[in-house]
């Protein structure tokens, strides 16, 4: 039952990731507190799988209500053919475009995922971003990063282009699952440890906000009753700060 392997690898690298990430996760969610108390703007941006982490951190239940998604044109999954992805997301300069075209300012915080960290779209967004005084924060595979090369002309990967790093603790390739004699690994996990990891960031945004006494910027269920009153009081009060609306 290979099923049960891949539901094993999870939970070891869950372990590791929790053994040894806890530190840039809080120090994310202490980044996340302090851009949105100085009324600053919180992003998110991958491309193509690395960004369905950007859909999976925005106007959903129990999320926060500051986080803002890149979801920019040709690579995104929705694109047809799909394939035009895999070339977009290696196409140096236009990070830098898509960074301008969202206003990212000084004293904003950018998230940005890329699995391998090697090629030019999250690169460049990622020193744009710092190019405008903005924060970055990359979620990468370092196991799998430093066994490649980055495809940037500048010869850095996201790892070494960003403010914080955390590390999805994957595997090289990122399929994690040997089915022989089939030569090729399948099952990835950096989809379900991303969003895992990022869901802790939430939960330790959260925290401070209660430990300050400020009530903070969450989602409830619109199917609760009450939910769609008091979330759209979140969306008044957080207004300025949201850019998905």
């Amino acid at each position: 039952m290979l099923a049960k392997q891949y539901f094993a690898e999870i939970h070891r690298i869950l372990t590791e990731v929790e053994e040894t990430q806890l530190g840039p996760i809080q120090q994310t969610a202490e980044k996340i507190v302090e851009t949105t108390l100085q009324k600053r703007n919180v992003y998110i941006f991958g491309s193509s799988h690395a960004g369905i982490l950007a859909q999976e951190m925005f106007y959903r239940t129990g999320g926060l209500v500051i986080i803002n998604p890149i979801l920019a044109p040709a690579l995104t999954l929705d694109v047809r053919p799909v394939t035009l992805t895999s070339s977009a997301e290696r196409l140096e300069g236009y990070g830098q475009l898509i960074v301008d075209s969202v206003n990212v300012e000084a004293g904003d915080l950018l998230i940005v995922h890329s699995v391998s960290g090697r090629n030019g779209v999250p690169i460049d967004v990622a020193l744009r971003a710092k190019q405008l005084g903005a924060h970055v924060v990359a979620i990468t595979n370092l196991a799998y990063s430093n066994q490649v090369s980055s495809r940037h002309s500048s010869g850095k990967r996201l790892c070494e282009v960003s403010d914080i790093v955390i590390d999805n603790c994957g595997c090289y390739g990122d399929a994690a699952i040997e089915v022989p004699p089939f030569t090729e690994k399948v099952s990835p996990t950096s989809t379900v440890i991303g969003a895992a990891i990022l869901n802790a960031i939430v939960a330790n945004v959260v925290e401070i906000f209660v430990k300050r006494d400020m009530d903070p910027p969450v989602f409830v269920s619109a199917n609760m009753d009450g939910g769609d009153d008091y979330n759209q009081t979140m969306l008044s009060k957080y207004k300025s700060q949201i850019k998905y609306m």
